[in-house]
């Protein structure tokens, strides 16, 4: 029996795979028309039921002014680990830490998040209520589903701190978008509940190809970084030695870290060309300057110039007398290609590991963690004397070497473990601010939505 709603009527249009949910005041309902099908219509097939979750996933990918390009590169330029060498006001404000809450990079990021976390909700609920698909697929969809709600969530948590926490469908369209700021610990318990519930719902194997598609591992990778976040250390460990010994995966050489059927891979997002948003923004014609580049600090900061990543992952070229340093981990930058968006991969389980194993003074389990993601560079291990601060001081180097340009690691490594201050208050005296490590709740939402209060320092 279908649900009957007072005043309104939903209709889910799928296109291509995307889907979205509109709503309508209700004078006469006439059905859904030609080319949409009804809300709990859409659940009612296995088929078409995947079309809606694959519609998330493909959400994720949209390369201009989409998600990707809002989680990498403006993180990245508000650290010290990419450099923006454009000329757009609105994002240099990232690279001086000055936003300005009307500044609309913010507002699109908080839309890139938000409409995929609704979409979320959507099909969590619907396939929740469907009576008509298989088992195997509705376990299957639901795991997928918790999974991206809880990734985006991650995101939204990171960036803006307490955020809303809309869980309920579009038929509470309303009540969500009236929804005030959920406190932080909240939304990282919604985060481990939906990524512990994917994780029994999901097999190991994955569905489709090329890793595409989240699976048992994914869902444990991705809950091992959130444990560390937490600082629940044990849970963290614990976690990421799941994945790390499962058997599944392996560290390539770095010039095949990337590539769409690499073994490093454990969760990427896929594109239609094989061209990566990363490598978009990241790689340029000979002549031309890099949009976004190697911050010149991080470029200096490798170890030695034996190390693998500086050869196979940065590139070097002078032009009208500056030298820019290229993110080269992607080496396709437009066209056709054979690499997808890499969201999850095998080393930052290692260094999730290794930082957990350190803050329990299980130093020389660090060590050996910390050795794999060394080695596969090219470099030693690191000192077996090493005191627990001077291990993790060496944790956090490793992580600035080893994921730069991805997904904003650096500025939220930064953040967790109060190191922002100390870092972006030296490299910007004159900018930096200690209430800039969240973004402002832009004002375009808080005129939607009265109910959302300002963080501090954008008043």
């Amino acid at each position: 029996m279908k649900k009957k709603y007072k005043n309104f009527i939903y209709t889910i249009l799928i296109i291509g795979a995307v889907f979205t949910v509109s709503s309508c005041k209700k004078f006469v309902e006439l059905g859904a028309p030609p080319t949409q099908i009804g809300f709990e219509d859409a659940f009612k097939t296995d088929a078409s039921a995947q079309s809606v979750v694959m519609g998330i996933y493909t959400q994720s990918s949209a390369a201009v002014n989409g998600f990707l390009t809002h989680v990498t590169f403006y993180p990245g330029i508000s650290s010290d680990d990419v450099q923006y060498n454009g000329i757009d006001a609105g994002i240099q404000e990232f690279s001086k830490n000055a936003l300005l809450s009307t500044n609309s990079f913010v507002n699109n990021t908080w839309g890139n998040l938000y409409q995929p976390i609704k979409n979320a909700n959507n099909a969590i609920s619907g396939i929740t209520a469907s009576t008509t698909l298989t088992a195997s697929t509705k376990a299957q969809l639901l795991g997928e589903a918790k999974f991206l709600r809880a990734y985006f969530y991650f995101y939204a948590v990171n960036l803006f701190g307490d955020v809303p926490l809309p869980l309920k469908d579009d038929y509470s369209a309303f009540e969500n978008a009236a929804l005030p700021r959920t406190p932080s610990a909240q939304v990282y318990a919604q985060i481990i509940k939906d990524l512990t519930e994917a994780q029994a719902a999901l097999p190991t194997t994955y569905a489709g190809t090329f890793r595409g598609r989240a699976n048992k591992h994914a869902v444990t990778a991705l809950l091992a970084r959130v444990y560390l976040y937490q600082k629940d250390y044990a849970n963290a460990e614990a976690q990421a030695t799941q994945v790390i010994s499962s058997g599944t995966y392996s560290l390539p050489a770095p010039e095949l870290a990337f590539i769409n059927n690499s073994n490093e891979i454990i969760w990427q997002i896929g594109n239609t060309t094989g061209v990566s948003v990363p490598g978009n923004g990241y790689v340029s014609a000979a002549a031309s300057i890099p949009v976004y580049s190697l911050a010149d600090g991080t470029y200096q900061s490798f170890e030695s110039i034996t190390d693998l990543r500086r050869a196979n992952w940065t590139s070097s070229k002078t032009l009208g007398g500056k030298i820019y340093y290229s993110i080269t981990k992607y080496k396709i930058g437009s066209g056709t290609g054979n690499e997808y968006n890499v969201a999850l991969r095998l080393a930052e389980q290692y260094l999730i590991r290794a930082e957990a194993r350190a803050q329990q003074n299980n130093l020389s389990g660090a060590k050996t963690d910390l050795d794999a993601v060394r080695l596969r560079a090219g470099l030693a291990g690191v000192s077996a004397t090493l005191t627990q601060a001077q291990m993790l001081s060496a944790v956090e180097q490793e992580r600035k070497m080893e994921l730069f340009g991805e997904w904003g690691h650096r500025w939220f490594d930064l953040k967790r473990t109060n190191r922002a201050d100390a870092v972006l208050g030296a490299l910007r005296p004159t900018t930096w601010k200690t209430t800039s490590v969240l973004y402002p709740i832009p004002d375009a939402q808080r005129l939607i939505n009265t109910a959302l209060t300002q963080n501090l320092g954008y008043n």
